[in-house]
């Protein structure tokens, strides 16, 4: 594993757990910040997620090789 690597698998990790509150402060129905920032929150964290871990995965597999 890489730094580069290491820092994506990082931020994956924050942005699915910042998906994961937004998740359940939105089913509790009373949001800190309102619905709206929660669900931009939500919408933004989990392609960032996602995204993060594919890259963090590629740059892994790059450098075993």
């Amino acid at each position: 594993m890489t730094p580069k690597s290491g820092l994506f698998l990082i931020v994956s990790c924050i942005a699915a757990i910042a998906a994961v509150g937004s998740v359940f402060e939105l089913s509790y129905g009373h949001p800190r910040y309102g619905v709206l920032m929660t669900s931009i929150i939500l919408s933004g964290s989990l392609p960032l997620a996602g995204t993060a871990l594919w890259v963090a995965i590629q740059d892994s597999r790059a450098n075993l090789k």
